[in-house]
């Protein structure tokens, strides 16, 4: 049976990556993936640290070395409830939007330990967010998150994992609330190995907000603003690549979205702020080439990004094969690799 992208099929129980993979017996590296042919749709099977077969010299690979950080906040409020906080994105050196799961009283006070507080100021940028002013600012309240908080997790993760597995191995600038996870099955030697023979890397931070408020309620991907930042270094490699022949793959959707944001005629330049851009099948690409990505929910606007790089009918027929062959879902599964032979389409 053909599925449509959204909303028509449905991840079979067995196939939510419920364990990262080195507690599956596993290196991070030994994850499945699937290589998909933009200009063809044919698709094969491969192992992740294959990737190299894939590539060539020449080619750079843009990472998001943003770092996840406990994002999951226990709150209470006078009468005694216990309730959920997960925060989405920072505002200002003291607030920032966020998520409150349960039952309270935005009029009053919530406490989140004996030496932090906080208080509902307002409605976030969509519904169902709201803008939280905390006690502390700046690297103080940092410390607070990392000292009371976890990391966030889903309904099909059953164990609360330590945050040291939602990090990608390079991860460097705390900020993101979930990971972004397309990276995470490199290793150092793996990426050793790549650069060793020509394939070139660079960095940039795009701080990922939350993906799912649950209850089947998923942000309007046109309302839903995250900060980055592009080196100048990174933009020169990019636009380097670019001139050479090369290709730009992106190691995550976030990247799509941050250098995408950024290009102007096939050219980056370093910047920094926040992106609101949109990408689906009627987006024509200016600098991406390539995307290595995680299996994404027939909900989820992650989905669409991947429509702007090959048509939905071959995508359709991938994913349906992905389900048919068991690879498995979500920050803990498998990847796949969507690229073309050719840089320019």
């Amino acid at each position: 049976m053909l599925m449509t992208i959204h909303g028509s099929f449905q991840i079979p129980a067995h196939l939510h990556a419920i364990a990262p993979a080195e507690f599956r017996g596993l290196r991070r590296d030994q994850v499945r993936m699937m290589v998909l042919d933009r200009i063809t749709g044919q698709f094969e099977h491969a192992s992740f640290k294959e990737i190299g077969r894939y590539l060539a010299s020449g080619d750079l690979l843009v990472f998001n070395n943003s770092r996840t950080i406990p994002a999951k906040l226990k709150g209470t409020q006078q009468q005694g409830t216990e309730f959920e906080i997960r925060l989405s994105r920072q505002i200002s050196d003291t607030a920032w939007e966020g998520l409150i799961v349960g039952d309270y009283d935005r009029n009053r006070p919530i406490k989140l330990s004996e030496e932090l507080f906080a208080e509902v100021i307002g409605n976030g940028g969509a519904e169902p967010l709201v803008r939280l002013s905390f006690s502390k600012k700046g690297l103080a309240l940092l410390n607070d998150f990392y000292r009371i908080g976890e990391p966030i997790r889903y309904e099909y993760i059953h164990e609360p994992w330590a945050l040291d597995v939602y990090q990608t191995v390079y991860a460097a600038v705390p900020g993101s609330v979930e990971m972004p996870s397309a990276g995470r099955a490199f290793t150092w030697q793996l990426l050793q190995a790549l650069k060793a023979s020509g394939i070139r890397v660079a960095f940039l931070q795009l701080h990922a907000g939350l993906s799912y408020y649950g209850n089947d309620k998923w942000p309007d991907p046109n309302q839903h603003p995250e900060v980055f930042h592009i080196p100048s270094s990174t933009a020169k490699l990019v636009t380097e690549t670019k001139e050479s022949g090369g290709r730009v793959i992106a190691v995550g959707t976030t990247v799509v979205r941050a250098l995408e944001t950024a290009a102007v005629e096939g050219k980056v330049t370093g910047t920094k702020g926040v992106t609101k851009l949109y990408v689906d099948r009627g987006y024509l690409l200016k600098v991406v080439d390539g995307l290595l990505t995680g299996f994404h929910e027939p909900e989820a606007s992650h989905l669409d990004m991947l429509t702007a790089f090959i048509d939905e009918e071959q995508l359709k027929a991938a994913y349906q094969a992905a389900i048919e062959e068991g690879y498995l879902w979500h920050e803990f599964g498998d990847v796949n690799l969507i690229l073309s032979k050719e840089a320019s389409l």
